[in-house]
Formats: structure tokens, sequence, C-alpha cells
């Protein structure tokens, strides 16, 4: 979901284009040099990630869009979430490039902003979505029977609406903002924000996909475990439909907190430095190292939500298998079929034509 690129391309664009003398400035911490391993390894893992999640996230909105069956509440915001991870994927391979080629850009400056809106709108669509299903989950448990109207398929369509219409309209500074510059002494091109823009940005991004949606999922999560365990106490199970659908998203919205969390918090820290609460370098250049990983972790969940779907998912794997398996053994069972009919037809006319020489 959050996009890492949008600060650590810009991070280190502005390093490849003012040098390391004016980042040293601008943050009171002298950053060291890169190896060219760092970024043709970054290269190859947002490639691979991106192929994955490209082949995953298309498996699972056609099962989803493709079968007979209506969606029930909570896949139709899976569904979307799917729809905005594979928004993320597929254009992961540009930023892949630029990070081969130390963040230079060399797609023009169309692509320059329509790749990042795509990546911005996944940050805020994706968080949003998990927000619109943690909900779905506790007014399913905690509040089923005063949340008729909140469950059904035309508010959850409206909902999905809301979540898109609001990602584009906080996506807007990065249309407005991004471009593309040329420093001539280094012969590249960049696409940043301008630094005056870019603090702003930041903050924006970390409060609306992160600080806020954080404390509603957390306590819708909180009141779901509470629901289940005082049902388990009573030895009054849960229906099983609803047991199995909270099972997925509560394992979908772990994985977003180990994948996201990480990252978040060290972009929370990064801003302190450009604020200069914080001026330890130490730590500073810890954070280097750390924003990398998380970066690829952080990626790594819109691979890893199409994993859950199958592993978790029971209703999406009797989903799959109908819609997968059944045209196949149908039509094997209609060949069959055809089969014996023409032995069998065979057979009557050898029968008949026996009578006739007898």
């Amino acid at each position: 979901m959050t996009s890492p690129s949008t600060s650590f391309a810009a991070n280190f664009s502005s390093v490849a284009a003012h040098g390391h003398q004016n980042q040293a400035n601008a943050t009171g911490c002298p950053i060291g040099k890169t190896e060219d391993w760092v970024y043709t390894a970054l290269e190859a893992n947002i490639l691979v990630i991106s192929a994955l999640g490209i082949g995953l996230n298309l498996f699972v909105l056609s099962v989803f869009c493709c079968h007979r069956k209506r969606c029930t509440v909570a896949e139709l915001y899976l569904s979307n979430l799917a729809a905005a991870d594979l928004l993320l994927m597929s254009f992961l391979p540009f930023w892949a490039v630029s990070a081969g080629n130390r963040f230079a850009w060399a797609f023009g400056g169309a692509l320059c902003r329509v790749v990042n809106l795509s990546i911005v709108m996944n940050v805020y669509c994706s968080i949003y979505f998990l927000v619109l299903v943690s909900m779905d989950r506790y007014w399913a448990l905690v509040k089923p029977l005063s949340s008729e109207k909140m469950r059904s398929a035309k508010f959850a369509k409206l909902g999905c609406v809301l979540v898109w219409g609001g990602g584009l309209l906080l996506s807007v500074p990065t249309i407005i903002y991004r471009e593309t510059t040329t420093y001539p002494h280094l012969n590249q091109t960049y696409c940043s924000f301008s630094s005056e823009v870019q603090l702003g940005f930041e903050v924006m991004l970390s409060a609306f996909s992160f600080i806020i949606p954080l404390p509603i999922i957390s306590f819708c999560t909180w009141k779901i475990l509470q629901a289940l365990n005082k049902r388990l106490r009573r030895a009054s199970k849960p229906q099983q439909k609803e047991h199995k659908a909270t099972r997925l998203i509560l394992a979908v919205l772990l994985a977003f907190l180990l994948c996201w969390v990480p990252f978040h918090l060290v972009r929370i820290i990064e801003l302190l430095y450009r604020l200069k609460v914080l001026k330890e370098c130490t730590l500073r250049a810890a954070l280097g190292v750390c924003r990398q990983v998380f970066m690829n972790l952080a990626y790594f969940n819109s691979v890893l939500n199409p994993i859950l779907y199958v592993i978790m998912g029971g209703n999406f794997r009797k989903k799959a298998r109908e819609l997968f398996l059944s045209p196949a053994r149908t039509m094997s069972i209609r060949t069959g079929n055809s089969s014996l009919n023409s032995k069998g037809t065979f057979r009557l006319r050898s029968a008949r034509l026996k009578n006739i020489l007898s």
C-alpha cells in the first residue's frame, strides 16, 4: 500500500543530483556513497515482486469477477483491494528500471506523474479498503442486529466508490507537483517533488495513510477478537461462513501490519530528522539500511494478500475450483458420454445387421 518509492527515490535522487555535501547539510548527517550492487539488487527485487504480484492479483480478480455467484460484502472489498494492489504492481517496473539507474528517470514527464499517481493512489485506497473490511467484520460480529443496512451490497459499492474517489483526490498534489528535473552537470533527469513541497506531501501521506486509519483498524480488530472470545466461552460458535470470512480478514490485517508498520515508522523517524527534532547521525545511517529492507517488505504485501486468500479463504478456494476445474470436468464428462453413446450406437447397429443377415 503506501508507496516507499515516493520518499526513497526522492532521497536517493537528491543525493545523486546535489551531491553528498548538500544532503549532509540538509539533515546534519553525512551520507556515504551507495554501492552499485545495491541499486541492481533493488531493481531485481522489485521486478520479481511486480511479476508475482501481477499474476497473483489477476488470478484473484478473475475468481471474484468471473464466478457466477455474486461476491459477498467482504469479497467485494477484497476484490477492490486486489485491484489496488494490481495497480501498484503494474507500475512498479518503471520504478525498478529507475532504481537500477540510480533513480534517474528516462520515461518522460507524463509517465513521471502517471506512475507516481498510481502508486500514491494505492497508498490511500489499499489502507481504506482494509478500514472498510475491518468495519464490515466489526458490524458482522459485534453489531449483527443493528448493521444490516451498513452491510448491504449497495452500501459496500458506495464505500468502494468513495475510497477510489478519495484516493484520487488525495493524489492530486502528485499530479501538480511531481515533475522531471534535468541536471546538466550530471546529464541525468530525475522524477521528484521540489524540496519546498516534499515535506508537506510526506506529512500528509503519513497522516492520511497511517496515523488516521490505523486506530480505526486496531479498534475494530480488538472488538472482533473480543466478540469471538465471548462466543467461544459461551460455547456458541459463530456461523461457519462468518467465522471463515473473519479468519481471512484477520490474516490480511495482520499481514498488512507486519509488512507496512515498520516502513511507516521509519518514514516518521525520517520526518523528525527533516524537522530537526532528531539529530543523531548513527541512527540516521541505520535508517537508510532499514528503509531498503522495509521497502521490499512493504511491496511484498501485495504478493502476500493473494496467497492468504488461497490458504485461509475456504470460500475463495471453492469458487476457484468451480471456476477453473468445473468446466474441465464438464468437458470430460461430455466427452465420456459422447464416447459411450457412440459405442452404444455402434453395438445397436451391429446387432440389427446380424438380425437382418440371419
